[in-house]
């Protein structure tokens, strides 16, 4: 296979119309938590170093006219996605954070006098980094499907969050102006699908007592950590920050790299499992081991050369964590078979071609599922690791008295 750099345009033409083109799912507020949120997903197109902006200015192109434009097809046109980085030189509970940097898009929570999740998104973008979405050299592509945002084990809802996609069309950007303990990453899409080189897969740790455990608990917190671990989740490596100093890893993860698979997945083309599995030129790709590959796989057609996404799992899987003490990954395991039958039926209606059936909550479903798995699991890992405590100063006890 040749070397030779692929463009993602293509790609992210095909997700942009079928983003607009697919209403999303809305998830209405229950009157016991109304509390909302938005987040803009913005994404440009560099254009190639030779192109000189025409000296004449022209009314801003719809969607469909930008991905027919000259310079947005130059072979050296680079799109990227916006992320961006707060600063938290200290954690809530006192310790320096690791030298890794998490990255986020820019967004916020809803306001009373919000017009909408639209305008939340571009209220929120407009204060956090002084990019103003409302003027022309952009466009609003359209809504992700909402996500219920929950407490670690799912049993609170907390907010639902609402991610809007916006287009730079101008070939040029405005300046933006970012808060000052916040800094931009534009980041090359093509770093997330390409296959030269592929997408970095990494891991965040974080104590399971700083998300199972009341915050001013110390005690319990700390018996937690001990009988709990760690958990882990899945991570895209983005590459190093220059700044703060020293250098920090840029890493996309939870939430975030949730909303970027969503918006990865619309740029498959959802094959039929009957043709998948007998048409050999249709390529099924079950990529390379990834922290993502064992919960789902999606079709896709490698119509582009070069390009491949690897691995593209329900956004969803972006938030279940893997436990740092084997038995409590199995114990989830052992509990998780409805789970594991929700993902297959999820995986089957992508497969039939129905890309995302509208009419049932897969990721919902999914996700209420898993964290059903989870409490049952930690209920036995507790009990048993409070067993065998017991067990254990009992024979130390018996062995004392009885020497």
């Amino acid at each position: 296979m040749s070397d030779k750099p692929v463009s993602v345009v293509p790609l992210l033409s095909r997700a942009l119309h079928r983003i607009r083109s697919t209403p999303p799912r809305i998830i209405a507020s229950p009157p016991t938590q109304p509390r909302r949120a938005a987040v803009a997903i913005v994404i440009r197109i560099v254009p190639a170093p030779s192109y000189s902006a025409p000296t004449t200015s022209t009314a801003p192109p719809q969607l469909s006219e930008f991905f027919q434009l000259d310079w947005v097809n130059d072979p050296n046109a680079q799109p990227e996605i916006l992320f961006l980085r707060r600063d938290h030189p200290v954690n809530d509970d006192g310790t320096v954070p690791p030298k890794e940097a998490h990255v986020a898009f820019p967004g916020g929570r809803t306001e009373p006098d919000d017009e909408g999740g639209a305008y939340t998104a571009l209220r929120q973008t407009w204060e956090e980094i002084g990019i103003d979405l409302a003027e022309r050299d952009y466009i609003c592509v359209g809504q992700l499907d909402d996500r219920e945002i929950t407490t670690s084990l799912g049993k609170r809802l907390l907010m639902i969050l609402s991610p809007f996609v916006f287009l730079q069309v101008s070939p040029h950007s405005p300046t933006p102006d970012p808060a000052p303990s916040t800094t931009l990453h534009w980041i090359p899409l093509a770093s997330l699908v390409s296959a030269h080189p592929p997408p970095k897969w990494s891991t965040v740790t974080v104590d399971a007592a700083s998300r199972l455990a009341p915050k001013h608990s110390t005690a319990l917190r700390l018996l937690v950590r001990v009988l709990i671990g760690s958990m882990e989740f899945p991570a895209i490596v983005l590459g190093q920050a220059s700044s703060p100093h020293p250098p920090h890893i840029l890493k996309l993860w939870g939430l975030s790299l949730g909303m970027t698979l969503d918006l990865m997945s619309y740029m498959i083309l959802p094959t039929p499992s009957s043709k998948s599995i007998h048409d050999p030129e249709i390529n099924v790709e079950k990529g390379r081991s990834s922290p993502l590959s064992p919960v789902m796989y999606l079709p896709y057609q490698s119509d582009v050369p070069g390009m491949r996404m690897e691995v593209v799992a329900p956004s969803l899987a972006s938030v279940f964590p893997r436990f740092s003490y084997p038995d409590v990954n199995f114990w989830i395991w052992l509990f998780g078979k409805r789970y594991r039958e929700v993902i297959r039926g999820w995986e089957a209606s992508v497969r039939s071609g129905n890309s995302n059936d509208r009419r049932i909550n897969w990721s919902g479903s999914a996700l209420s599922t898993f964290y059903a798995a989870i409490r049952k699991a930690l209920v036995v890992v507790i009990v048993a690791r409070a067993l065998g405590i017991i067990f254990g100063l009992a024979f130390a006890g018996w062995w004392i008295f009885t020497s």
